[in-house]
């Protein structure tokens, strides 16, 4: 399915250079604000207090946020289990407090809102298993980076693995230099949305890639810049349709989704957007660079007399050389 069709090749990698120069300024700042401010960890990773209330009735989720808030929190997490009556707060430890003195001043200030409102259970959970769910995180994270280019080494060749594992780090490390800048709040979702981003720029990657694999044996006379070139401009149409939708519906839930999405929503957008932009003028210049040409996804044609070719899309093929 084509919105459109462009007759003639764009030719991006004429300024390959040159967008590769911006992507390593932003990696490396990116880098630099990791070191120099961190992240902004949430409860999950570096401790506090879990709150479980249920009310009545269905909870108003941001009447309860603004509660909490004006006592004077500002890491929280608010948000529905199992029901739309049960409702579990997340708070950031704090020195001094005990977790017992936090839910109850919480609870008092809730009881003042809504009468019906009921403390269900609450528990401290420490530091060490906030510093457990990072390491987890972190292996989970470099099981993907190892299962991409295992992937892609096997499907296509090792110069596209390494072109593309460097593309997808590229996303990864300048959602997280986002984060980091911003001081924005770094939770377990926002891990999910990094490691989906990852999959998701690694499959846009593979599209370009089988493009440029079916170039190599439809023509000849192409060089290895025509050949990206024209896989990029030929998959235009399919990556608009693609990321358009996508976005669409992270659009949606950065809109609506409420505070509990919000960061979540954030990260895909920003993972989409570099997304698009790593996979064409990181991950393809990349492999140019490094050498990429037709006998490494071709196999070599026989040069024996009486052998026929071994390329299926050889124009020549059924005909002995």
């Amino acid at each position: 399915m084509e919105f459109f069709k462009i007759h003639k090749d764009i030719p991006f990698m004429r300024h390959a250079l040159i967008f590769n120069v911006i992507s390593f300024l932003t990696f490396a700042a990116a880098i630099f604000f990791l070191f120099y401010k961190g992240l902004h960890l949430s409860v999950e990773f570096t401790g506090g207090t879990v709150m479980e209330v249920s009310y009545s009735q269905t909870a108003d989720l941001t009447k309860v946020r603004n509660t909490v808030a004006s006592l004077g929190y500002t890491d929280i997490q608010v948000q529905n289990f199992g029901n739309s009556r049960d409702v579990m707060i997340r708070l950031p430890a704090q020195k001094g407090v005990s977790s017992a003195q936090q839910s109850d001043k919480v609870m008092a200030a809730l009881k003042v809102d809504a009468a019906d409102v009921v403390m269900r259970r609450t528990e401290f959970v420490g530091p060490q298993v906030g510093e457990e769910l990072a390491q987890d995180g972190l292996k989970a994270l470099a099981f993907v980076v190892a299962g991409i280019m295992i992937y892609l080494a096997m499907r296509f060749e090792w110069k596209f693995a390494v072109a593309a594992i460097i593309a997808n780090l590229h996303d990864v490390v300048i959602i997280l230099g986002f984060f980091a800048f911003f001081q924005w709040e770094f939770s377990l979702t926002v891990l999910a949305a990094v490691l989906a981003v990852l999959g998701y720029s690694v499959n846009e990657s593979v599209v370009i890639f089988d493009r440029i694999r079916e170039n190599f044996r439809r023509y000849r006379k192409m060089n290895t810049q025509e050949i990206i070139n024209n896989a990029i401009t030929s998959t235009i149409s399919r990556t608009i349709i693609t990321h358009g939708c996508t976005q669409l519906m992270v659009l949606s839930m950065l809109v609506f989704g409420g505070a509990t999405l919000h960061y979540f929503a954030l990260a895909l957008t920003i993972g989409i957007c570099f997304g698009i932009y790593s996979s064409v003028f990181v991950a393809a210049a990349i492999a140019m660079w490094l050498g990429i040409k037709r006998e490494d996804l071709v196999k070599a044609v026989a040069k024996r007399e009486g052998y026929e070719s071994e390329d299926p899309l050889d124009p020549n093929r059924g005909a002995t050389v």
